[in-house]
């Protein structure tokens, strides 16, 4: 059974070869050492194909060669399923491949005298000899703290802050003249009447289209016309009661 300097591995390897993935313990991260190609591997390719290229020969000439290569590829055969249960040589080589794979991954491990567990180099605080977990580094501990409260101030900012004023209201335009919704242009989207304001001529406030009377002092929206002095034939505006020529009551 395979020892390793830490539980926390994968074994990678095939028939073909070896190769093994070691895992931090707090991170996760992992490293996979270099593939050994298997030698019972190789020198079972080799003498399938010499095997097989004896047959052709023996198909040529028949006889001998053919009884030999028939026997060779009888062997070549027993050969490749024992390597398929991973014979008595694979597993010697497996052990091997595994020590070295070990020497080779583990200077890139740490254990801490913490709480025991491999980590990699960056989890691994070298001043304390401990792990990140038991002992942070202090540049990051003390920048992944300034971060948390830099975020809890721009949450609470946030929460406090006034980001609108208007008021939560809709309002639809009535057409006038159509009596129909007229949308947010100065004409009707449906029937293309002005919808710009009128303004009344007593007080100067601002009305509706087809309104008869003033909203804000009640007189009537239709224009009145001017006033001609009896005396001098002065035209003076609607609603004067003297002359601006001669002061002549009107």
């Amino acid at each position: 059974m395979l020892q390793s300097f830490t539980r926390n591995y994968e074994d990678n390897s095939t028939e073909a070869g070896f190769q093994f993935t070691f895992y931090c313990d707090l991170c996760q991260d992992g490293y996979k050492s270099s593939f050994v190609e298997s030698e019972t591997y190789k020198k079972n390719k080799g003498i399938s194909g010499l095997a097989r290229g004896i047959g052709a020969l023996g198909g040529l000439f028949g006889g001998r060669l053919s009884e030999l290569a028939y026997s060779l590829e009888r062997g070549g055969d027993i050969l490749s399923e024992r390597f398929n249960d991973m014979s008595p040589e694979w597993h010697k080589e497996h052990e091997k491949a595994f020590e070295r794979a070990q020497n080779e991954a583990q200077r890139h491990f740490h254990r801490c005298h913490g709480c025991h567990q491999w980590v990699c180099d960056s989890c691994y605080n070298e001043d304390e000899m401990l792990c990140t977990d038991c002992a942070p580094r202090q540049e990051v501990a003390v920048a992944k703290a300034r971060a948390e409260a830099m975020r809890r101030n721009i949450e609470e900012a946030a929460e406090n802050a006034d980001v609108w004023k208007g008021k939560l209201e809709s309002k639809t335009v009535i057409c006038p003249s159509c009596g129909k919704p007229a949308g947010t242009g100065k004409f009707c989207n449906n029937c293309g009447a002005s919808l710009t304001l009128a303004v009344c001529p007593q007080c100067g406030a601002k009305n509706a289209q087809g309104v008869r009377f003033c909203n804000q002092c009640g007189a009537p929206m239709s224009a009145p016309s001017k006033h001609k002095c009896a005396n001098c034939g002065e035209e003076n505006p609607p609603g004067t009661k003297f002359c601006g020529n001669c002061g002549g009551r009107l």
